[in-house]
Order: structure tokens, then sequence, then C-alpha cells
């Protein structure tokens, strides 16, 4: 049995994979503000789990995909956009908390790890896998192995700025991070829904009804979105040239996503040839609690 969790901003999930990589057990929590309680509350979803699962298997491995990276210097957590856990030892303090090691991988990682292991990423050499929710974040897995890199910011997207912006985008907007006009400030949820409704609005799961409906501020938002999203992605393209690019999170969820956004990616892509792949990811928002079960399988 291995068990894994997924800390979102929102809620904090967790799954239980037999060997045969079947669920046996999977729940929900909101997630705490405060660090201890994050830090209690994810002991408390394995105690639980372990618990139910005594006789069978009561030493599972434990992976926890969380929304930022610890760092190889200071061994914090770092670059997190649910801030409380900023600048404490996680993977320590859960192990502490838990009675055992466990392993921690950025959620984007865990979500791109699932997709290209048995998702929508199966099959494909090079998988770029993005998180479009609460915050913005991506993964990359070449043959099977996550790149994670030196400094463990492989694959941090979000925190890259909008390319080719548009006269009317200036002065553009300020990321949490200290740095302007980061991605993660346009494509996240609450950067839609800020955009599309003003400060004070951050969430986004009504705008793609409002939208269809014919709510023409929903529209035009979303129409910014897709512009935004694909002079992104193509610039990513250009470095990449990943051979499928999945979506998970709340926003991967709206239809102009795959729609739209591969057309109007194609004018930003150097090159005479544009083969472009956008898929869902397969296992949806459960994509990175999947994954952080899957930490331990490389041994």
């Amino acid at each position: 049995m291995k068990l894994g969790v997924d800390l979102g901003g929102t809620k904090t999930e967790i799954v239980a994979l037999d060997e045969d990589g079947r669920v046996r057990l999977r729940r929900r929590r909101p997630t705490p503000r405060a660090y201890d309680d994050i830090v209690n509350n994810i002991a408390a979803l394995v105690a639980e789990a372990q618990a139910e699962f005594q006789g069978t298997d009561a030493r599972p491995t434990i992976g926890i995909g969380i929304p930022g990276s610890i760092s190889p210097h200071t061994g914090l957590v770092r670059n997190a956009n649910t801030q409380e856990m900023n600048g404490h030892p996680l993977d320590v303090d859960l192990a502490n908390a838990i009675g055992r090691e466990v392993r921690v991988m950025n959620d984007a990682n865990c979500l791109a790890m699932s997709e290209a292991a048995d998702g929508a990423g199966r099959g494909y050499p090079v998988v770029f896998a993005v998180i479009l929710g609460t915050g913005c974040g991506a993964g990359i897995v070449v043959n099977g192995y996550p790149l994670d890199g030196p400094n463990r910011i492989a694959g941090e997207w979000g925190h890259t700025p909008l390319p080719w912006m548009r006269a009317e985008e200036m002065p553009g907007t300020h990321c949490w991070c200290g740095n302007p006009n980061c991605l993660e400030t346009y494509l996240s949820g609450p950067g839609l829904a800020i955009d599309t409704y003003g400060p004070g609005h951050r969430d986004a799961s009504a705008i793609g009804e409002q939208a269809a409906a014919g709510d023409a501020i929903a529209r035009a938002g979303l129409e910014r979105h897709a512009d935004r999203l694909a002079r992104a992605l193509a610039n990513l393209t250009n470095m990449l040239d990943p051979d499928v690019i999945v979506l998970g999170g709340g926003v991967s969820n709206l239809e102009h996503c795959y729609h739209e956004v591969p057309r109007l990616m194609e004018p930003w892509i150097f090159g005479d040839s544009r083969r472009i792949n956008i898929v869902q990811a397969k296992h949806g928002d459960s994509s990175g609690v999947f994954g952080a079960a899957r930490l331990w399988d490389r041994g």
C-alpha cells in the first residue's frame, strides 16, 4: 500500500493505492490556514488511513505534493502560494508528526508523473503538465522521470513573465512572489476572476457558464485568458517543444483551453511545423495526489 497526499490551496486530499495501482481509499478535507494546523491535518489523514488498513500494510510509503518546493540549500519550503508554509521544514515536521520519513515534491511535478504514468500523457516521451488552479505551476517528465533540477525549480512556468505583452496590458500585474507580470497572476483561477470582474473577486468557477449564457463581461474575460494562455504555452513550446501538454486544475475545465488556445498559439511558434497537442488531465484534480503516491516508485 502507498499513500499520496495533495496539499492544495483550498483542499487536502489523501489517496491509498494498492500494489496494482487500484484506489483503496480517497478522502478530502479543507486546507487549514495556519501552518501547524496544516501539518496536523495531514498527520490525521495519514493516521486514519493507516488505521483503516491496519493488518494489510501498517506502514505504507507516504508521498506529499505541495504548491511550492523544499529548498536544497535551506531545507525550508519556498515559492508556495499557500504562503503559510514558506520558511518551514515541512518534510521534517511531517515526518515527526507521522512517525516516519515522507517524500515531498512540487504538486505540478506530481501531476506530471501521474499523467505520464497512466494518464493523458502516457506513451509520450516529453510531457509538460500544467496546473491552472488556485495557483499556476508546471512539471516536466522525460521518459518517465521528473525533471527537478539542482535548484528544484524545473517547471516553475507560473513565475515566468507573460510573453509578448500588448500595449493595453501595460504596466501589468504584481505577483505575490515580488516579480511583475507572472503567468500565475493572469492564468490561475483567481487571476482570471480578478481580470474579469475586478479586485476582490477570486472565484472563477462560474465564468464558463456565464459566458455560455451570453454574459459579455465573462466572455471577454475568457477571450483574454485564451490569448494569454496561448502566448504562454507558445513561448514554452519554443523552448521545450513537448510531445504533449497536459492541463489540470479547475481552470482546465474551460473549453477554450482546447478549442481556441491551439489555434491562437500558432502565430507565436517559431518554425514551419506547428504540431500542438493539448489535452486535459485524465485524472482531473486528483492527478496530483496519484503522482504523490508514486514518489517512492523509483526507490
